[in-house]
């Protein structure tokens, strides 16, 4: 059984405790040092950053999102202990926490932070492929010989690191495949490190519920019941070509991962094509107020991540799921390329207002696609908005006031809904 002190970085032990410190953050598995595939999930990050920079939010019910008709974006542990959730709406997180402090989000001080990380994680391997601002998939693979250590070494101190230079914790998940150490990194939250190997891969999954998958969202699991599959070990039982004739495409991937089986690899150098984030409502609603303002918080973190990334998009499109999981997606084609939230958000809103008024919706996203790099955005002026430019020059500096001041020096009064 291999060891690892997550505070000295021993291997030594003695019954619970490390021998070299005392310290009883220990991690015990067989196949520890033989593993290089995970997953880093920064611990409720928003809330997280607004606590560091704030000391006096520390041990106080954080929640970050809208005014009291706004949803939650994320919400600190405290607060999820009494049940706030992301995507709940505010009216109702503060029902289950009246005492809790909202704050708006700053998403380009996230996007910022968000780069420290990265920058961390490259020095470790280029094979580091983000999914958002605060997780990524990380593959160490064949860098033992380059650091001296093994994969689960360098792990454990890049997550000291992150908590030493940045103030922030994350949650890491190591295992064989990108399936697996996801989920793994889901299991021990916060400051988690968990560990999935080969060999108990199976003993692993067999009483996990099938909504462990990621992508099988509320629609795919009703189905999944309404075959009987309820967990992993529903779906062992199942001929693959009888889930193939049941679900299609999906089937194949259920019976793969039901096996612990996924082949995809860490790709850090594959061409992005989009950037896009949505939104799952609490509960179905038809509220234009809440649609957009649920509109304008999806286009800010569309925007913190084009600005972190440095990139921007020629397409813009808007996406609602019915009441009735009917999925409805609009594109335009913007005159000029744009990163800026401001841009995103009155093409989008142009888009929602085509929809059928009083419809409800249970799902709502922005992205951007078409993706150049940030210095061929807003490259000519627009002659028909004139104002389009002192706009964005009026975002950009919002950004910095923003980070330099606080998340209310500067607040939209779209935010507010």
């Amino acid at each position: 059984m291999a060891h690892l002190c997550r505070d000295c970085l021993s291997t030594a032990t003695h019954n619970e405790r490390c021998i070299e410190c005392g310290s009883p953050r220990i991690l015990r598995h067989r196949e520890l040092f033989d593993l290089s595939i995970a997953h880093m999930d920064c611990d409720a990050f928003y809330a997280s950053v607004e606590k560091r920079d704030n000391p006096e939010l520390a041990d106080k019910p954080l929640i970050i999102g809208g005014g009291r008709r706004g949803v939650v974006s994320t919400a600190c542990y405290i607060a999820r202990i009494r049940g706030v959730k992301s995507a709940m709406p505010m009216f109702q997180a503060l029902k289950l926490c009246p005492d809790a402090v909202i704050l708006k989000p700053r998403m380009a001080l996230y996007a910022q932070v968000s780069k420290e990380i990265r920058k961390m994680m490259d020095e470790l391997t280029p094979s580091v492929e983000p999914l958002s601002l605060d997780e990524a998939f990380i593959d160490l693979s064949g860098t033992q010989k380059l650091h001296g250590v093994p994969p689960a070494v360098m792990l454990v101190k890049l997550a000291n690191r992150m908590q030493c230079e940045l103030g922030l914790t994350g949650s890491i998940g190591l295992s064989h495949n990108k399936f697996l150490a996801k989920i793994a990194s889901d299991l021990d939250k916060p400051r988690g490190f968990s560990v999935v190997g080969k060999n108990d891969t199976e003993s692993f999954l067999r009483d996990k519920s099938v909504r462990l998958i990621w992508g099988v969202g509320k629609a795919m699991q009703n189905s999944l019941e309404t075959a009987g599959i309820r967990s992993f070990n529903d779906l062992l039982r199942w001929e693959r070509r009888d889930l193939n004739a049941k679900f299609g495409q999906m089937g194949d991937r259920l019976w793969h991962l039901a096996r612990g089986k996924d082949a995809r690899s860490v790709n850090g150098h594959q061409a992005m094509k989009s950037i896009s984030n949505e939104t799952t409502f609490f509960e179905d609603t038809s509220d234009p107020d809440l649609l957009y303002g649920h509109l304008w918080r999806m286009c800010e973190k569309v925007s913190a991540r084009a600005k972190a990334k440095g990139i921007a998009g020629r397409v813009a499109t808007l996406k609602m799921k019915t009441n009735l999981h009917k999925l409805i997606t609009k594109r335009v084609t913007l005159r000029d390329a744009t990163q800026l939230s401001d841009t995103l958000y009155i093409s989008l809103s142009t888009l929602l207002d085509q929809l059928e008024q009083g419809r409800a919706y249970r799902l709502l996203g922005a992205g951007l696609s078409d993706l150049c790099p940030e210095q061929e955005a807003e490259i000519s002026p627009d002659l028909l908005n004139v104002q389009a430019s002192q706009r964005g020059k009026a975002e950009r500096a919002s950004d910095v006031i923003r980070e330099k001041f606080g998340p209310r020096a500067i607040i939209k009064g779209r935010s507010l809904r």
